[in-house]
C-alpha cells in the first residue's frame, strides 16, 4: 500500500490510495465510488475490485480530509483497514523520552496504538493517521524521525499486510466451504436424493421417515446458515437496509426465502395453502456450500493475479553485506543509507541501486528489461537492486535506497497501473449500479407472476423461480472482468520490460492505427560512428585512421569524435600533431607524425586541387544509405573515403515488420535531412517519413500523422520528445533499463530496444480482446439465465433452474472470468529475445 493511504488530508493535491476490504461484485464498486464522490475536494475516484483500493484524485489543488474519506467508506458499509507504520527515532536517551514520543503518537488522529523501544530507537504506529502528520508529532516532540523501508518504503511492509489479509481470507473461505460442503451434503442427500432416486426416497421413509428427516434436514440447514452463512447476512442484511443491496443481500434474500418457507412448512404446514407443503432446505444449504466454492476459487485467483507485485517486492534481499569499521557486516536492507559501501558476491541478487567502485562482473538485468543478456559490469557501471550478479564479487557504493531505487519505482508503476480504471468500464459501472435492483426486481415479479399464474402448488413454483432468479443474477463476474485482465496483462507487461504507466494506455495503445518513431535515439543508436572506411592503392587503414583521429582529436564536432573513438576502439595509436586549423564549411588541417593531413568533404578536396572520381561509385552508394562522407588527403594525395552514420539499431528491421504484421502503419519523425531520412527509411520499410522537423515541429508532426491516419502512438526517447509524446494519443518511450520515471509517456520500454513497441502493442491487443470476452460472459451468461431461472422455458419445455443449479452456475461465471484473465500470464510477444 502506498504511503499516500496513510495520509490524512493531501498536501497540494495528492492523491490518496485507500485499502477497502468487504467489496464482492460490482455493486458495491459502485456505492463506494458514489460515497467518496461526496467528501469535499474529491475530483476524481476510481475503485479496483480486483486489488480491494480506492484511487483519490482531488479536484485542483484541494487537500482531502482523509478521515471524511474513511467515514464514507464505512457508512456505505465497507471497511478501510488500519495498518501498521515502522519508522526509526533519533535522539531518545531514557524511558522518559519514550514517554514522551508515545504520548506525542497517541495524540495524533487516527492512531489506534503506538509503541516506542528505546533499544532499538523505533516506533511502530498502528491506525490511520499520515506518515506526515506522525513524523511531525516526533519532530514537535523535540525528536526526529524517518521511515525505514524496503524495496519501496513502507510499501513492503504493508504489502506484507495486505498479502496476509488475503492468506487469511482465503484461509477463513476454505475452513467455511468445508463446512458448509460436511452439512449440505447429508441435506442434499437426503432431499434431492429421495426426489431423483426412489431407493433412497424409499429408505428414508423405512428408517428415518419424513418429519423426522425435515427436523434433520432444520437443524442442519440452520447450522449453514449460522456458521459458515453468517458472512452473507452480517453483509447483506445492512446494505439492504440502507437501500443499497449488493450481491450478499441476493443471497441473503434467496436462501432466506427458501429456509423460512421450509421451517414454515415443517413446523407450521397449516399456514401454507393445500399442495404447496414442500420444504427447500437443500436449496438454501447447498447455495451457500457453492457460492462459498466459488468465492474462495476467485480468492486463490485474485492471489494469481498480483503474483507479478509479489515477485518484483520479493527481488530486494532482506539482508546486506555492509562495510562497518572496515569489515563487511550482514544487516537488514532497511538499515543501508545512500553512501554506504556494500559487497555483492557471485550469484547473490545487488541489493540497491549504486555503482560499482570494484571489481568486474556481468550482471542478468532481465527482470528490468526482459533482454536475457548480461551486461557487463566495472568500475563506474552503474547497477540496479533486484539484478543478479552473475559471475565475480563486486564492490558497489549506494546511490539509492527505500522508495527511491529503480526497483521500488517499477513497482509503483505497475501498481498504479493496476489500479486504474479503463475508460471501457465506465460503461460497466453504469450498468452495475442499477443492477442488483432490477435482479430484485425481476424477482419479485417473478413470484407474482408463478404464483397467480402457475400450476399447482403455485406458491412454491414462485418461490423457487425467485430464490433462483436472485441467485443466478448476482453480478460478481462483472465486477471481476475488467481489473483482473488488467492486473495480469500489466504484471506480464512488466516481465517483458513494457511498464504500463496509466492502465488507461492500454487500451489507447489498442487502438493506434499509426506508430511514429522518432530517428535519433530510438531508430539509431544516437551517436554518430565510423561505418565505412576505403582507402586508395598503397594506403593502409590502420595508417589512415590514425592520421585521422590525431587531426580530429582537436576537434569538438561529433564526427570527430566518432572518428577519434573508432581509432581508440580499434587500438590505433596516435601521432603527435602540430598546426592544427579549419576551412570554414569545408574540413580540418594539421602536420601528424611529420605528415600533413587533410580531412574535409568533396568540395575540400576540390579547393586541394584533388580529383575524387576514383571514390564516385563508393560515395554514391554512401549516400544512398544516409551516411556522411569523407575524404582524407596525406601529403596532398587522396587517401581515403571515409563515412561517418548514426547506426541502426539492432533489431529495428524486425520491429517494424512486426508493426507491420499488426496491421499498423509505420512513420519516422526526424530533424535530419530528407535524403538522410529516405535513405533509413528505405532500409527499414516505412511507410511515412517527417524529415527536417525542429523539435518544437515534432507536436505539428504528430497531428498531421493523426489526420492522415488516425490515433498515433509516438516512440520517443523521453527527453527530448516529451512534447510529441504528450500529443501522442498514447506515448512510448524508449528507456535504458533505469530512467523509468518518464512523466510525459505512459509506456515505458525498459529494454531500450524497439521490440517492446510490438511487444506493448500485442499485449494491449490480448488485454483488451480477454477484457470484452469476459464482458460479454458476465453480462451475456447473467442476462440469458435470468429468463431461464424465472421459469420462461417452462411452458414449452417443461423446463425449471433449480435454486441449486443457479448457485452452482454463478459461481462458475466468476471462476471463468478469473481463470480467462490468468491466460495472459502466458502471453507470447510476437518478438522474442532472441529475434
Amino acid at each position: 500500500m502506498h504511503s499516500a493511504n496513510l495520509r490524512p488530508s493531501t498536501a497540494g493535491g495528492a492523491t490518496i490510495s485507500l485499502p477497502i476490504e468487504g467489496m464482492t461484485c460490482a455493486s458495491c464498486v459502485g456505492r463506494v465510488e458514489a460515497a467518496l464522490r461526496k467528501v469535499a475536494g474529491v475530483g476524481t475516484v476510481a475503485v479496483n475490485l480486483a486489488t480491494e483500493r480506492a484511487v483519490i484524485e482531488p479536484s485542483g489543488n484541494s487537500d482531502i480530509d482523509r478521515a471524511a474519506l474513511v467515514a464514507a467508506v464505512v457508512k456505505a458499509g465497507y471497511e478501510v483497514p488500519a495498518q501498521t507504520v515502522e519508522f526509526e527515532i533519533e535522539g531518545m536517551t531514557c524511558a522518559s523520552c519514550v514517554g514522551r514520543v508515545e504520548r506525542a503518537l497517541r495524540a495524533v488522529p487516527g492512531v489506534d496504538t503506538a509503541a516506542v523501544n528505546l533499544a532499538t530507537q523505533r516506533a511502530t504506529v498502528r491506525g490511520g493517521a499520515a506518515t506526515e502528520a506522525l513524523l511531525a508529532a516526533v519532530d514537535r516532540a523535540g525528536y526526529s524521525g524517518r521511515m525505514t523501508g524496503g524495496a519501496s518504503g513502507t510499501q513492503a511492509a504493508a504489502d506484507g499486510l495486505a498479502s496476509a489479509r488475503q492468506d487469511a481470507e482465503r484461509e477463513a473461505l476454505r475452513r467455511d466451504l468445508l463446512l458448509a460442503t460436511a452439512l449440505a451434503a447429508p441435506v442434499f442427500v437426503l432431499e434431492m436424493g429421495s426426489h431423483l432416486v426412489p431407493a433412497i426416497h424409499r429408505w428414508v421413509m423405512d428408517t428415518i421417515g419424513m418429519a423426522p428427516s425435515w427436523y434433520l434436514q432444520f437443524v442442519l440447514t440452520t447450522l449453514v446458515l449460522v456458521l459458515p452463512g453468517r458472512r452473507f447476512y452480517v453483509k447483506g442484511v445492512p446494505a439492504l437496509l440502507r437501500l443499497a443491496p449488493d450481491m450478499n443481500s441476493l443471497v441473503m434474500l434467496g436462501t432466506l426465502a427458501a429456509y423460512t418457507y421450509s421451517v414454515i412448512a415443517t413446523f407450521v404446514p397449516a399456514l401454507l395453502p393445500a399442495g404447496t407443503v414442500n420444504v427447500y432446505y437443500e436449496a438454501a444449504a447447498v447455495i451457500i456450500a457453492l457460492i462459498l466454492l466459488g468465492r474462495f476459487l476467485e480468492a486463490k485467483a485474485k492471489g494469481r493475479t498480483s503474483q507479478a507485485i509479489q515477485r518484483l517486492v520479493g527481488l530486494q534481499p532482506k539482508v546486506v553485506h555492509v562495510l562497518r569499521d572496515g569489515l563487511f557486516t550482514d544487516v537488514a536492507v532497511d538499515a543501508v543509507a545512500v553512501g554506504d559501501v556494500l559487497q555483492v558476491r557471485p550469484g547473490e541478487r545487488i541489493p540497491l541501486d549504486g555503482d560499482v567502485i570494484e571489481g568486474d562482473t556481468y550482471v542478468d538485468e532481465s527482470m528490468l528489461s526482459g533482454e536475457p543478456v548480461p551486461v557487463r559490469k566495472t568500475p563506474g557501471s552503474g547497477v540496479v537492486g533486484g539484478t543478479v550478479n552473475q559471475q565475480g564479487a563486486i564492490t558497489v557504493r549506494a546511490s539509492a535506497v527505500g522508495a527511491q531505487t529503480v526497483l521500488a519505482q517499477i513497482i509503483r508503476l505497475v501498481e498504479q497501473a493496476q489500479g486504474s480504471k479503463l475508460p471501457i468500464q465506465a460503461v460497466v459501472d453504469r450498468v452495475t449500479m442499477w443492477f442488483v435492483p432490477a435482479v430484485m426486481v425481476a424477482a419479485g415479479l417473478t413470484f407474482l407472476v408463478w404464483l397467480a399464474f402457475g400450476p399447482a402448488p403455485s406458491l412454491g413454483f414462485a418461490l423457487v423461480n425467485a430464490v433462483a432468479v436472485l441467485i443466478i443474477a448476482c453480478p460478481c463476474a462483472m465486477g471481476l472482468a475488467t481489473p483482473t485482465s488488467i492486473m495480469v496483462g500489466t504484471g506480464r507487461g512488466a516481465e517483458l520490460g513494457v511498464l504500463f504507466r496509466k492502465g488507461e494506455a492500454l487500451q489507447s495503445l489498442r487502438d493506434a492505427s499509426v506508430v511514429a518513431l522518432d530517428k535519433t535515439g530510438t531508430l539509431t543508436e544516437g551517436r554518430p560512428t565510423l561505418t565505412d572506411l576505403l582507402t586508395s592503392p598503397g594506403y593502409e587503414r590502420k595508417e589512415v585512421l590514425a592520421f585521422v583521429a590525431a587531426v580530429e582529436a582537436h576537434s569538438e564536432h561529433p564526427i570527430a569524435r566518432a572518428l577519434v573513438e573508432a581509432a581508440e576502439r580499434e587500438g590505433v595509436e596516435r601521432p603527435a600533431t602540430t598546426g592544427f586549423g579549419s576551412v570554414t564549411g569545408m574540413g580540418v588541417y594539421a602536420v601528424a607524425g611529420g605528415r600533413r593531413v587533410e580531412v574535409g568533404a568533396d568540395r575540400y578536396m576540390r579547393h586541394l586541387g584533388l580529383d575524387v572520381v576514383e571514390f564516385a561509385l563508393a560515395a554514391e552508394q554512401l549516400g544512398r544509405d544516409g551516411k556522411s562522407p569523407l575524404y582524407v588527403a596525406i601529403d596532398g594525395r587522396l587517401a581515403a573515403i571515409v563515412a561517418v552514420a548514426d547506426p541502426i539499431k539492432a533489431g529495428t528491421a524486425a520491429a517494424i515488420a512486426a508493426l507491420h504484421r499488426l496491421g499498423l502503419k509505420v512513420a519516422m519523425v526526424t530533424g535530419d535531412n530528407r535524403r538522410t531520412a529516405n535513405a533509413i527509411a528505405s532500409q527499414l520499410g516505412i511507410d511515412d517519413v517527417v524529415a527536417e522537423v525542429l523539435p518544437e515541429g515534432k507536436v505539428e508532426a504528430v497531428k498531421r500523422l493523426r489526420a492522415a491516419y488516425g490515433a498515433v502512438a509516438f516512440v520517443g526517447d523521453g527527453i527530448n520528445d516529451a512534447p510529441a509524446l504528450a500529443e501522442a494519443d498514447v506515448g512510448l518511450a524508449i528507456g535504458t533499463g533505469t530512467d523509468v520515471a518518464m512523466e510525459a509517456a505512459d509506456v515505458v520500454l525498459m529494454s531500450g530496444s524497439l521490440h517492446g513497441v510490438p511487444n506493448a502493442i500485442a499485449l494491449s491487443k490480448a488485454t483488451i480482446g480477454n477484457i470484452h470476452q469476459n464482458l460479454f460472459w458476465a453480462f451475456a451468461y447473467n442476462t440469458a439465465l435470468i429468463p431461464v431461472a424465472a421459469g420462461m422455458l417452462y411452458p414449452l419445455y417443461g423446463l425449471l433452474l433449480s435454486p441449486v443449479f443457479a448457485a452452482g452456475a454463478m459461481a462458475l461465471s466468476s471462476v471463468f472470468v478469473l481463470a480467462n484473465a490468468l491466460r495472459l500470464r502466458r502471453f507470447k510477444p510476437p518478438l522474442l529475445h532472441d529475434q
